[in-house]
């Protein structure tokens, strides 16, 4: 059996970034649903969270998965999930484009903590700005 810790920061968006997930009470739904429904898939999700328009995720990486099978099973799940349950007035759908980094060991506190206030963050930073920061800090190129 091979022993493996890969862990992945994971950010994608709502379509369009339509702040679909507008109420704290949805958001716990969707995340508890995607943490259940990865499990459920063999997927190790450390942490869910996000805010009203984007999804932040901390996944280990396991022996056979690859980031694209994991973040395709992850969103498209959950908006058949959404829309089946009719969450939304409209019609949910996440963007096609993610955001992935890996996360070194002495990091992986820093971006729960991270991950787990995104109500707060995001009280003072909106989600083109944080994108933005990403996008320099990880020297992406657009």
């Amino acid at each position: 059996m091979p022993f493996i810790k890969i862990y992945i920061h994971i950010v994608f968006s709502t379509d369009n970034r339509t702040p679909f997930l507008n109420t704290t009470d949805l958001r716990v739904k969707v995340w508890k649903h995607i943490k259940e429904n990865a499990s459920d898939k063999g997927i190790f999700m450390d942490m869910v969270n996000g805010y009203c328009d984007h999804c932040h995720c901390l996944i280990s990486l396991g022996s056979n998965q690859n980031i694209e099978k994991i973040v395709q099973l992850i969103k498209g799940e959950s908006s058949y999930w959404i829309n089946k349950n009719n969450l939304t007035k409209e019609k949910f759908s996440w963007q096609d484009e993610y955001f992935a980094v890996s996360v070194s060991e002495s990091k992986i506190e820093l971006v729960r903590n991270y991950i787990k206030n995104q109500e707060k963050h995001h009280q003072h930073k909106s989600f083109e700005d944080e994108f933005q920061e990403f996008i320099e800090k990880y020297n992406f190129k657009m």
